[in-house]
């Protein structure tokens, strides 16, 4: 089994982890709605999906 030879310090351990930041979510406007959505995700409100329908949406 492979040990290491030396202890990693401080400044290797961060410096690796540096990149495990967590990030905000990005939006974009709904071109048909004006609504907030994810890139690359379903309009909730709408059910639609790059121009087609592809949920049901229940009427209330």
């Amino acid at each position: 089994m492979a040990v290491p030879k030396r202890k990693t310090s401080p400044s290797r351990r961060n410096m690796r982890r540096s990149h495990h930041a967590l990030e905000a979510n990005s939006f974009v406007e709904d071109k048909d709605t004006g609504e907030m959505r994810r890139p690359h995700h379903i309009d909730l409100k709408t059910g639609m999906y790059r121009g087609r329908q592809v949920l049901n949406i229940k009427e209330d």
